[in-house]
């Protein structure tokens, strides 16, 4: 679902940094993956180049078997609306919209009818279990709350990929074991591959495979 060959990132300034190099990695289909290192391993680098968010100096990344390096922006922005949900740890959920609002929001860029989108955004808050909430807005919920629905507008165009970064870091310790008990349970259903950048070792553990960065290279791949 995932591959990356040769990659490599550079980020020019006064002093040139290296967040990543030759970078080879495959992540098979289905497949629930932790990435983990020190600040500044390149763990959010390698998140943002498979997102598509960013672009690797050299080298291919491929999302289910379409290379990125030759889409256009519009191209990757389409491929960002169809096959990939994004979770962040600080939720970036529209402030003004409700829960049902900024769930649909992703449907109602992809054209759905009104009636459509209210429908499937109602399942997927009731299956986060914020049934209770559709029309609450942001302020009005809890940390845990916020990332619920962060999780529910992920996963509101059931994408094959699902690419969290720190979906726990804002989160008390029993709220983050909640939202990462929510994670696995929702991987299993859909069969998602999902890949979270994580300093948690409580969420790195609960993965099939952990990925360690360290200084921009793969350190070490374990799977359980």
């Amino acid at each position: 679902m995932i591959q990356l060959e040769q990659v490599s990132k550079q980020f020019q300034g006064a002093r040139g940094v290296t967040a990543l190099h030759d970078i080879n990695l495959l992540i098979e289909r289905g497949e629930m993956v932790s990435i983990i290192g020190p600040s500044g391993s390149g763990k959010s680098t390698l998140l943002n180049l498979v997102g598509g968010l960013d672009r690797p100096t050299s080298g291919v990344v491929s999302v289910d078997g379409q290379p990125l390096g030759g889409l256009s922006d519009d191209d990757l922005t389409r491929l960002r609306r169809d096959k990939i949900g994004f979770v962040f740890q600080f939720f970036n959920l529209l402030p003004t919209l409700t829960s049902l609002e900024n769930v649909g929001l992703p449907l109602h860029l992809r054209g759905w009818p009104r009636r459509q989108v209210q429908e499937r955004a109602s399942e997927l808050l009731t299956t986060v279990q914020l049934g209770a909430r559709l029309h609450h807005r942001p302020e009005e919920l809890s940390g845990g709350e916020r990332q619920r629905v962060a999780i529910a507008r992920a996963l509101s165009i059931y994408p094959p990929v699902i690419l969290a970064d720190e979906p726990t870091g804002n989160l008390d310790s029993s709220t983050g074991s909640d939202i990462l008990a929510l994670v696995r349970d929702l991987h299993r259903r859909l069969e998602c591959t999902v890949v979270i950048v994580t300093h948690d070792a409580r969420v790195a553990e609960s993965c099939q495979r952990t990925i360690t960065l360290r200084d921009g290279v793969v350190h070490d791949d374990v799977r359980r």
